[in-house]
């Protein structure tokens, strides 16, 4: 049903272009669809712009859920995604007073105490905490985040108001169902306001993902952190969406984009611990003057999501599906992800890819600017459907949707997205996962064996068509090319 709809609304888009082409007198205005859909954006507009503005007015907790909204690229209509991004700039502040409140009632000391310096100005300001730049007094600088000092208390009347205006939304509009907004609010919200909880993430993705010698994660300084207060190493660097800033300071663009989609294919694919806020803000990249290397840094691990090793598998398995073109175990891995027959628009949402593209192959062709127009506008045609699929879904899935955008709006930033080597890159994770699970499982040293033979002649195949990808864009491929080429005429 769900890919017949797609097909239907794919077909009736394009003979409305193909009729308005050749009938050049023709005003647009004149089709009821144009003036419906302009009606129905209108509608949208309207509503974010008060669901904006409700979440400045509450703060804490609604500028949170409203960041998470804003972040669903590829999911919610763009009034929406558009309207909610100005969250992310517009968090409260707490005034030099409260700051000093949290950290006397916290530490035990007054800031001059602590610091030989202290910035007033925070270097950002986010819906739970803001952070300032301080100097300890042995002299080592440091990021210090402090907790907005209200936002504890009113959290839980926020969930629960929340709640209520959803349940009241969902009898008036029964297709409405974003109650899993107020059930991972319940779940997340308590693990975020816990600074050594953060901190304990950042320690461990750290040795997690050691062998990455391009990331940097800031130190913990655990002799001053509390659940309030966080004091870190202080690393500075450009949003990793800044292009400017890379071109500026002779930053590969296609190397960070490529390390960015390594770390997170390891995260997800390998690991199951999964870094789920990777706004522009929270990764920063540096290069060190001495080394000529480029850093990324990441920021912010209050929230992560941890993945089942059967929801993990699942998600692998489906992945290598997507990336093969096999429409078979796209639908058998999305059904087992709570899809259902929606499966097609499932896969659409997990690639920000048409139909179309994930039956071709997603990595046969890059992202058109007439296919990205297609996705963002179908994700208000489908809004109900979309809606459902995320109720349906494991509650672990949620955060990998907003994760995926979040990243896919970075690849765009930088004209990187859909490049062939983030599939590769995708690939070796999965097999990598797939095979290690396999192996535990397996009690037969014979099957064991067996499955680290084929786990090395996959990666092996993936690594000679990297290589043949690489020969290919170089001067040296074109040139052996033009050679073989030439070989050939002559013969």
């Amino acid at each position: 049903m769900a890919r017949r709809a797609l097909k239907l609304a794919s077909l009736a888009a394009a003979a409305s272009g193909i009729y308005l082409y050749g009938n050049k007198f023709m005003d647009p205005n004149d089709f009821g669809v144009v003036r419906v859909g302009r009606a129905i954006a209108t509608v949208h507009l309207r509503s974010a712009e008060r669901l904006r503005e409700l979440c400045c007015a509450n703060r804490g907790t609604f500028i949170k859920v409203g960041q998470h909204l804003g972040a669903l690229d590829y999911l919610l209509p763009e009034e929406y995604t558009r309207t909610l991004k100005v969250l992310h700039s517009q968090a409260p502040k707490s005034t030099r007073q409260e700051i000093e409140q949290v950290i006397r009632e916290d530490l035990g000391k007054e800031i001059k105490e602590l610091f030989v310096s202290f910035e007033d100005t925070p270097l950002g300001a986010a819906s739970l905490a803001q952070v300032h730049k301080a100097v300890l007094q042995d002299g080592r600088t440091v990021a210090v985040k402090i907790q907005h000092p209200k936002v504890q208390a009113q959290s839980s009347k926020d969930i629960f108001l929340m709640e209520v205006l959803l349940l009241i939304v969902k009898q008036i509009f029964p297709d409405f169902e974003f109650m899993w907004l107020v059930e991972e609010a319940k779940k997340n919200l308590p693990l975020e306001l816990d600074f050594l909880n953060e901190g304990r993430n950042a320690e461990k993705v750290a040795q997690m993902l050691k062998n990455f010698d391009f990331l940097k994660v800031p130190r913990i300084y655990w002799e001053l952190s509390t659940r309030r207060v966080l004091l870190m190493e202080f690393m500075e660097g450009g949003q990793v969406n800044d292009k400017a800033y890379m071109e500026k300071n002779g930053i590969d663009v296609n190397e960070i984009s490529r390390n960015l989609g390594k770390l997170y294919s390891e995260m997800i694919f390998v690991n199951g611990f999964v870094h789920c806020d990777p706004h522009p803000g929270n990764v920063l990249v540096k290069k060190c003057p001495d080394s000529g290397k480029a850093y990324i840094i990441l920021l912010d691990h209050g929230l992560y999501q941890v993945l089942s090793e059967s929801f993990r598998m699942d998600y692998c398995r489906l992945w290598q599906a997507l990336i093969k073109a096999d429409m078979k175990r796209v639908q058998k891995y999305s059904r087992r992800l709570g899809a259902g027959d929606l499966y097609p628009l499932f896969a659409c949402m997990l690639t920000a890819r048409s139909w179309e593209s994930v039956n071709r192959g997603i990595d046969q062709s890059p992202v058109s600017a007439s296919e990205d127009v297609e996705i963002r506008s179908n994700a208000a045609a489908y809004l109900p459907q979309i809606t459902q699929l995320l109720n349906n879904v494991p509650r672990q899935m949620l955060l990998l949707l907003k994760t995926n955008d979040l990243l896919r709006g970075i690849e765009s930033a930088l004209h990187t997205r859909a490049s062939a080597s983030s599939f590769l890159n995708m690939s070796r994770c999965c097999i990598r996962a797939v095979s290690t699970y396999q192996r535990s499982r397996s009690h037969s040293l014979y099957r064991r064996v067996h499955i680290s033979l084929t786990e090395a002649l996959s990666l092996w195949q993936i690594n000679l068509y990297e290589l043949f990808l690489w020969l290919k864009g170089s001067c040296l491929g074109n040139w052996v090319i033009a050679f073989l080429n030439r070989m050939h005429h002559s013969t």
